[in-house]
């Protein structure tokens, strides 16, 4: 029994479908503000209330950003500029730290601060925070609610990154597949429509990259797309000149697709068409593996540890997800529209994707380390989630990968068709054909049956132009002639389908591109989330921070803790306000390690001061709401290091105590 294959139409048509959904889910749900450079601290603090105005603000982050004119601004109550405009560069070493000085003789009241940069991984970040001089005041600031990368822009250029890798692994890996595994595919139109039509998806969304940066890092407007001046700027960061490149590289890409398709298609010498696949093949390799540089140099390789390395890897990470997953693309259309592809070449192209899956597996595995770090981080964190999900991704792709291995076993090459076929092939085909038009039964009937029995003048219509043909119907000959056409695309489906083992890989491969396409969506949203580690060490360094109050500051300290049990990973942050002796308010938020709310039966606090040998004091805080706590009057009788201790229990049996020592007063 013949096994049918899914029409290529319908087939494509999911694909996009899924793409498209999940692509939109996945964009939704992530959020703009999740960039790869955190804000570690601030002087003064978020919330500090100062008897005297301080002389400046200053921001301290966790990787070097790119600080603009008016990246830094301070409101007062009223919502008028208070700072100086100038932004000062305090970076030494390590410390990633800028100011903005402010205007002398500042009234007592609310201020905020409202800071807005782009991290050294190109993506946008934002913020802003409140501290209060003398007493706090109302203040009539209102701040945008979108942040920054999102609203309409940040979905446009989302997809347009979306697009960029996607095109990217069609063009590469299709060229890569005609040399390396089908050069007879050079001649096979609907292969060259696929590598062409990669090459134009990813030239006109690397431009509309390069037209939304200015909104995308900064007001968020689709109208400054063309304002010049915008433009301008752009084309002096490290992003805008790594598009500008892309651009410049896919000149040359253009070259390629060209020769290929054009001279190395031509020629029939078996020598000369080896040379030139050489030099198709070497300078191909240049240009993708510069075309994958300019992401390499302008995103996650870029910064953080070990970037002389991590570059390189990231290069030869994306040119064998491009070999992989651009070559499936290109095998799947010639499965569908050319039947003929040989057995060899779909072995060749298997040898090239195991290649590429291991060098995926050395590649990512390093990644991996490097951008998430710890166990921990690859749990508790969104990127490391995220992480997750792409290897279970990578784990069923492979799987149905062994599964085509199988069937290109099974497969044999397919058979030579003949030009002529006879008259009962023919008429079982007529089955498949759409019925002429009714009061037309006779010249259906005879196009199915053979070629003497339509006529000389039909017969001579089917072979040349209805509107010059002299002595024939045009409308007639028009009709006879669609018929004809569909017969033949009968007879193709026919032969398409009549092999089961080339059926059955094509459904396989189908459903390789189709994961395919979530694992690329995956990957997108991946590469627009703040690294794990990073993540962890901006925790820390908080957490670090607020553990050394000063007089007349709060106390503000992240206390991570682990109980053992279900859902017993979080964070704890401790507010104690105004962070000196005498009364204070006491605020706890129990959150989950991806900010979320946790709700958790109990929560405690004690206070040691244990130089002066006083306490434990216990506090009992009341529960406000799902992971806010809090206790008011609470009495520190002292100035001294104090010992916050912090008793978490998440169920009946787990519960864990975590502690901080503190100054206070």
């Amino acid at each position: 029994m013949t096994t049918t294959a899914p029409r290529l139409g319908t087939a494509v048509a999911r694909l996009l479908i899924l793409a498209a959904a999940l692509l939109g889910t996945l964009l939704a749900g992530a959020a703009p503000a999740s960039a790869h450079a955190a804000l570690t601290g601030s002087d003064p603090k978020d919330g500090a209330v100062v008897a005297t105005a301080p002389r400046e603000v200053n921001l301290t982050f966790s990787e070097q950003v790119a600080m603009g004119a008016d990246s830094i601004r301070v409101l007062d109550p009223a919502g008028r500029r208070a700072d100086t405009g100038e932004i000062r560069d305090l970076c030494s070493a390590s410390v990633v730290r800028y100011g903005v000085g402010l205007r002398a003789g500042l009234p007592d009241g609310t201020y905020t601060v409202a800071w807005q940069t782009v991290s050294a991984d190109s993506h946008p970040i934002a913020g802003a925070f409140t501290f209060s001089i003398g007493a706090p005041s109302a203040t009539s600031v209102a701040l945008p609610e979108q942040n920054a990368g999102g609203g309409l822009v940040g979905v446009l250029y989302g997809i347009a990154r979306y697009l960029s890798y996607a095109a990217f692994a069609v063009l590469v890996g299709g060229g890569a597949f005609v040399l390396a595994c089908w050069p007879r595919g050079a001649l096979v139109r609907p292969v060259q429509r696929t590598v062409v039509r990669g090459w134009l998806t990813l030239t006109v969304a690397t431009l509309v990259m390069l037209l939304l940066r200015n909104p995308y890092t900064g007001s968020g407007e689709l109208s400054d797309a063309f304002d010049l001046a915008g433009l301008k700027s752009v084309l002096e960061t490290k992003t805008g000149a790594a598009l500008t490149s892309r651009l410049l590289l896919l000149g040359a890409a253009a070259l390629f697709v060209a020769v290929l398709f054009g001279a190395y298609a031509r020629r029939t010498d078996p020598k000369e068409k080896k040379d030139l696949a050489f030099g198709l093949g070497l300078g191909g390799t240049v240009v993708a593996a510069g075309i994958a540089g300019t992401w390499a140099l302008a995103e996650h390789a870029s910064t953080g540890i070990q970037p002389g390395i991590a570059m390189p890897v990231d290069i030869l990470h994306l040119l064998a997800v491009a070999a992989w997953l651009g070559g499936l693309t290109v095998l799947l259309v010639a499965l569908y529209r050319a039947p003929s592809v040989e057995r060899s070449a779909v072995e060749r192209f298997s040898k090239v994707a195991f290649g590429s899956v291991v060098v995926l597996a050395a590649t990512g595995l390093y990644q991996s380390w490097r951008q998430v770090g710890s166990w921990s981080a690859l749990t508790g964190t969104r990127y490391g989630q995220l992480l997750l999900v792409k290897i279970g991704l990578m784990a069923v792709l492979l799987g149905i990968a062994w599964v085509s291995r199988r069937w290109i076993r099974r497969l044999a090459d397919p058979a030579p068709v003949e030009e002529t076929e006879g008259t009962e092939e023919m008429g079982e085909l007529a089955e498949e054909v759409e019925p002429a038009e009714a009061g037309e039964p006779a010249e259906a009937g005879a196009l199915v049956g053979a070629e003497p029995a339509l006529g000389p003048d039909v017969g001579s219509a089917l072979d040349t132009d209805p509107d010059v043909t002299p002595g024939v119907d045009p409308a007639r000959a028009a009709q006879l002639a669609r018929q004809r056409a569909a017969v033949a695309t009968a007879r193709r489906k026919r032969e398409r389908d009549a092999d089961p083992e080339r059926a059955g890989l094509r459904r396989s491969v189908l459903t390789e591109a189709a994961v395919a396409v979530v694992l690329l969506a995956v990957t997108t949203v991946l590469t627009s989330t703040e690294p794990g580690r990073t993540e962890e060490e901006a925790g820390r360094t908080g957490s670090a921070a607020g553990s050394a109050a000063v007089p007349d500051r709060p106390v503000d300290i992240r206390l991570p803790f682990d109980t053992g049990g279900v859902d017993g990973k979080g964070v704890v942050r401790l507010s104690l306000d105004p962070g000196r002796t005498g009364a204070n308010a006491l605020h706890l938020f129990v959150e989950r390690p991806n900010g979320k709310p946790l709700d958790v039966p109990e929560v405690k606090v004690a206070f040691t001061l244990e130089a002066k040998d006083v306490g434990p004091l216990p506090v009992a805080p009341d529960r406000i709401q799902t992971g806010h706590w809090s206790a008011s009057g609470v009495q520190i009788p002292m100035p001294g290091e104090w010992t916050i201790q912090v008793t978490v229990r998440t169920s009946d049996i787990d519960q864990t105590t975590i502690d901080k020592n503190v100054k206070i007063g």
